[in-house]
């Protein structure tokens, strides 16, 4: 399996926003975001080759931990990804995966699904990227998929890149697409930025729209700390 990090941190993101975690991500994705802020596990995938014994005993070197964060990249494609959940979760750990919900779970071991649809904002720009934006546009909403991750039986969020109000409308029509009875605490409006100054910016509209409607703010609580860097 393609690695391109393991990490020990606070979770940034979410539900378990502040649980220190040991993070695990897979490098390829079968997505390409325009804002992604970690393009070696998407643009331009790169790691070191593992298996699965040798992540298992890099997780439990952080002995502190009991929460490991299968993310990448998108890890639902790394071919092995089943293998190592269940190791994982026979150890006792609690299993988030960050996920774009494009691939179904399929019996994947998971505590918490952390699915993140993307949104229009996502497609690449630029001529250049013309065939991948064609790639990623009919990829980056599978509501049959999403649908299969709310049956797995785990518990789940949402987490939505928003960088304008005309965001919130759209995510709101996928969501209604769902047919689903989905409780506005579990979607969490996250402000797409790779930076400190631009977080707190949106920060703002984005907070008063969660309040009127219903929804969770997210923060994202690892760029507050430690900036956008690696192992963080």
């Amino acid at each position: 399996m393609l690695i391109s990090e393991i990490f020990y941190s606070l979770q940034g993101e979410g539900a378990l926003s502040g649980v220190p975690s040991v993070f695990v991500r897979t490098s390829g994705c079968n997505l390409r975001c325009a804002w992604c802020d970690t393009p070696y596990a998407s643009w331009n995938p790169e790691g070191t080759t593992m298996r699965v014994d040798n992540i298992v005993a890099a997780v439990q070197s952080h002995r502190a931990a009991r929460h490991v964060v299968l993310t990448g990249g998108e890890p639902m494609i790394a071919k092995e990804i089943r293998e190592l959940a269940a190791a994982l979760k026979e150890l006792g750990y609690h299993i988030t995966i960050e996920t774009a919900a494009t691939v179904a779970p399929e019996a994947v071991a998971c505590d918490l699904a952390s699915m993140s649809p993307k949104l229009l904002n996502s497609a690449p720009q630029g001529a250049e990227h013309g065939v991948w934006r064609k790639k990623h546009e009919a990829t980056r909403w599978q509501p049959t998929v999403v649908r299969a991750w709310l049956d797995a039986g785990c518990d789940y969020q949402f987490k939505f890149v928003v960088a304008a109000p005309s965001d919130v409308e759209e995510l709101e029509g996928m969501l209604a697409s769902l047919k689903r009875d989905i409780p506005r605490h579990k979607v969490q409006l996250m402000p797409e930025a790779r930076t400190l100054e631009a977080m707190r910016e949106r920060a703002g509209w984005l907070g008063e729209v969660c309040k009127a409607r219903g929804y969770r703010y997210a923060h994202r609580l690892h760029i507050e700390l430690y900036g956008n860097k690696r192992g963080t």
